[in-house]
């Protein structure tokens, strides 16, 4: 077996010519080259990472952009949850008075969930990543706050309406129960009852009124009836004691004793006067006679007839 050393020695050396070629290429290039090479290469790997790490960095800014966007949106629907419920229902809610609502605790909740003072955030104002992530950061936090307020405030928002329906459900059921048979219409409480079992506070409401209504309509009604049935007590009492009155003066009359008269006849031409009275005669027969009386009363006549010259009841005078 060949050794190394000998299969070395064994190859054989380069003809003249080849030696020659490989003398003149190592003449030929130049010096400088190698290092432009190397230059250029290092200047391309430099061009290429810095086209690169510009492209990263754009890519890592837009999503930071598009990250602060989405922040910014929730942040901002957040705040307009809370707003509406602050500028809307609850600012209605605070006109309700405390007998409007069965626990009077409701209104003051209410107070306290509204007396906060709202948090702020600037946006997405920022230019560079960094600013941006900061920015999602308070956005984040702003979103947290509106969030977390709305929810305490939506809750007691609801409980002063609750309160506020089982006080309005308490009032119905007392008038639905103090108005039995006291109405002009009892569909009215048929339909309050209605509007209670369906626990509807407008519809109470409505029937409510309706059944108030009702019972204005029959307390005037029956004044009126009142009214009517007095007048005429009262017209009846009036002519019965007219009668009364009537009866009683005609038993008074009756009741005074009645005067007695008697005529006189004075013979031959009578005189009137007061006096004893005196008969006598005269030619021709003819009587007469006299009398003293209080009526002043003469008669004369041949005949002895009366004849009125005075003034007698007529009971008594027979004229």
């Amino acid at each position: 077996m060949k050794t190394e050393q000998e299969t070395e020695t064994n190859t054989p050396p380069p003809t003249n010519g080849e030696t020659a070629a490989v003398e003149e290429s190592r003449r030929v290039r130049p010096k400088w080259l190698v290092p432009l090479v190397a230059g250029l290469c290092a200047l391309a790997l430099v061009v290429a990472g810095g086209i690169g790490w510009k492209i990263w960095s754009d890519r890592r800014l837009a999503e930071a952009k598009a990250a602060c966007a989405t922040a910014s949106d929730a942040a901002r629907g957040a705040m307009n949850d809370w707003n509406t419920l602050v500028n809307g229902d609850a600012a209605d809610l605070l006109e309700v008075k405390a007998d409007q609502v069965k626990d009077a605790k409701t209104i003051d909740a209410l107070k306290t969930a509204l007396d906060v003072e709202a948090t702020e955030y600037e946006g997405c104002v920022a230019d560079g990543k960094d600013g941006l992530e900061t920015a999602i950061d308070e956005l984040d936090d702003a979103a947290a706050w509106y969030e977390k307020h709305a929810g305490s405030l939506k809750k007691a928002v609801d409980a002063v309406n609750d309160s506020k329906l089982a006080k309005t459900i308490d009032t119905a059921k007392t008038l639905l129960e103090s108005s039995n048979g006291n109405v002009q219409d009892d569909k009215t409480r048929e339909e309050l009852s209605k509007a209670i079992e369906a626990k509807d506070e407008a519809a109470i409401a409505k029937a409510s009124k309706a059944v108030n209504d009702s019972i204005a309509a029959k307390q005037k009604a029956d004044e009126e009836a009142k009214a009517k049935a007095q007048a005429e007590a009262d017209a009846k009492a009036a002519a019965a004691a007219n009668a009364q009155t009537q009866q009683q003066q005609y038993n008074y009359q009756q009741s005074q004793p009645q005067q007695s008269w008697t005529p006189s006849y004075p013979y031959g031409g009578g005189s009137t006067g007061g006096g004893s009275g005196t008969t006598g005669g005269s030619t021709g027969g003819s009587a007469g006679s006299s009398y003293g009386g209080s009526f002043g009363y003469s008669s004369s006549d041949n005949f002895g007839g009366a004849r009125p010259g005075g003034t007698c009841p007529e009971k008594a005078c027979g004229v």
